[in-house]
């Protein structure tokens, strides 16, 4: 199959150095790794085996041109610019899956081509980029794919296979929104409060309205994800917004079972010292993705009529930083 990867940070070079290595013809749409990429390939770092791939390299999607399959692994930060390196690689039979973080992604693609072309994915790997064109996984990797607004279709286990052939386990779900909800009783907590650790526990502990008092005080240190599981109120409130997540989930018509929040404790334990996407991003002052993983999720809870004092608190904590 014929696969252009839009997006080529951590994720996007992990997923299209598989199918490149599997055989795929890939080609990575670049901008600051292009030269280093084109050069010397993609170094994967892996508990798994270590490899090099050598997809095809581009800076403009012109010289790419319509293929079988585009992967948007782009933050959702830079959504903006889909509108434009989306045309050259879109034919009539193109799938676009997306492979981003939190809700709207999918909505935000079947404005730009046709609904019936849209595919999402969730991916449940740890991965971090080190330096251009060096990708350390860490740990996990699998991906489940869906339809937008749709049963699965021939393409969607097309795809599928061609990302088990790449060593890349993968399943298809009917209920692509539904899994969606799923994955955010993971990044809601472990993104947000790598971030907002920062701010300190005072910041959470009186309630709603305690996240304006740490304004001009002392940085604390981000906490990884063991030290956020470590240490009893942080772990206490990582299960207060899980259990805030699923109770929205729920009142979606989303049949999460409750025993996920313990499966996602117990699954991050396994990470050991893990800093989670929004935090790395965090740290190097770049954009985060606060709109699609943080304030929509917010957004719909409120508008289905559930209380998230944490989740609401949570996200005054990420305003304050990311402005301040």
């Amino acid at each position: 199959m014929r696969f252009a990867i839009v997006g080529c940070g951590a994720l996007g070079s992990y997923y299209g150095a598989r199918l490149c290595r599997a055989g795929h013809e890939t080609h990575f749409l670049l901008r600051s790794d292009y030269e280093q990429v084109r050069a010397h390939g993609v170094r994967v770092l892996s508990a798994e085996g270590d490899f090099t791939a050598h997809p095809s390299t581009a800076r403009e999607a012109s010289e790419i041109g319509p293929v079988d399959v585009v992967i948007v692994a782009l933050k959702t930060t830079a959504n903006h610019v889909l509108a434009r390196l989306l045309p050259p690689l879109v034919g009539p039979d193109t799938a676009v899956l997306t492979l981003q973080n939190g809700l709207g992604n999918e909505e935000a693609l079947a404005a730009l081509v046709p609904p019936t072309q849209v595919m999402g994915g969730l991916c449940f790997v740890c991965l971090n980029r080190e330096s251009p064109g060096v990708i350390r996984h860490v740990a996990h990797g699998r991906i489940l794919l869906g339809e937008f607004g749709r049963p699965p279709q021939e393409r969607t286990h097309t795809i599928a296979q061609a990302l088990r052939d790449s060593g890349v386990p993968c399943d298809v779900t009917g209920q692509l929104e539904q899994a969606h909800w799923e994955k955010l009783v993971w990044n809601i907590p472990f993104n947000g409060l790598g971030v907002a650790s920062a701010a300190g526990w005072e910041a959470f502990a009186g309630g709603p309205h305690s996240a304006v008092d740490f304004v001009g005080s002392p940085r604390h240190p981000n906490l990884p994800t063991d030290r956020l599981l470590a240490d009893v109120r942080w772990r206490g409130l990582v299960r207060e917004l899980m259990v805030e997540v699923l109770e929205t989930a729920h009142a979606l018509g989303h049949d999460i079972p409750d025993s996920r929040a313990d499966h996602e404790i117990e699954r991050t334990l396994d990470m050991g010292s893990y800093r989670a996407s929004t935090q790395v991003d965090f740290e190097r002052g770049l954009p985060l993705e606060l709109d699609s993983l943080f304030f929509e999720p917010a957004r719909q809870a409120a508008a289905a009529g559930v209380s998230t004092p944490r989740l609401d608190t949570l996200c005054r904590v990420l305003r304050v930083l990311t402005t301040a």
